[in-house]
């Protein structure tokens, strides 16, 4: 039990880790700049915040396929294939950031070209221009898409094992649904609501304060989790 509790604090300051980093990065250093409509010019002029936005996110995948491997040998005690099934897709929400990284770069460069160069082929860099927004777009929102999966996954066997308390895995779960709904109808061209984003944010803000103070439960194993 001791061991259960030590566990759950240290994932829970990791998830907070990830949880500040993600209003860093996308209300702070990067969103406010990429999504703009002069881009072009304010990329590069906040070149320093892009790169260190990158490192971030880098660090955040990172923390969260370490997170994945910490909750292995606990999830395997009630499903072998959860436990496996939320380590492979933190690993493929890893990548999928990863490449989302490499095009915010690509970005970057993309705007020091056209600041360095002024009005000399201005056409065709802001016709790249159209073409690296576009593609950020998609990598942004593809990969928001495939991280919904470890998060459902997440909850789904935290409330399955009974290792936190059933109204935040239920939420939880709720929350996750209602992020892939948006995100999916967002990348169709008929976004819902933003605020659809909300619940996920303040459940996983709970989450991580929840495990800090608490840890993880330590139920007696019946049945194993199919």
């Amino acid at each position: 039990m001791k061991s259960n509790k030590r566990t759950g604090r240290l994932i829970g300051l990791l998830f907070l880790i990830i949880f500040a980093t993600g209003i860093a990065v996308y209300q702070f250093l990067q969103g406010p700049v990429l999504f703009s409509d002069d881009f072009l010019t304010t990329t590069s002029a906040n070149s320093n915040e892009i790169i260190i936005s990158t490192l971030l996110l880098f660090f955040s995948g990172i923390t969260s396929v370490v997170i994945a491997a910490i909750l292995l040998p606990i999830f395997k005690k009630f499903s072998i294939t959860l436990a496996f099934l939320y380590l492979a897709f933190s690993i493929l929400s890893f990548i999928a950031m990863s490449i989302d990284n490499i095009s915010v770069l690509s970005m970057l460069e993309l705007s020091q070209e056209y600041t360095k160069n002024g009005t000399n082929n201005s056409d065709i860099l802001n016709t790249l221009g159209n073409v690296f927004y576009k593609k950020h777009w998609w990598t942004h929102y593809l990969s928001l898409l495939i991280s919904c999966f470890p998060i459902f996954i997440l909850y789904y066997t935290l409330h399955m094992s009974k290792l936190i308390p059933k109204i935040i895995s239920v939420i939880g779960i709720i929350a996750v649904i209602l992020m892939f709904i948006e995100i999916l109808f967002s990348i169709l061209g008929n976004s819902i609501s933003m605020n659809m984003l909300l619940p996920i944010g303040l459940i996983q803000l709970i989450l991580a304060l929840w495990l800090i103070f608490k840890g993880l439960n330590s139920p007696t194993l019946k049945t194993e989790i199919k």
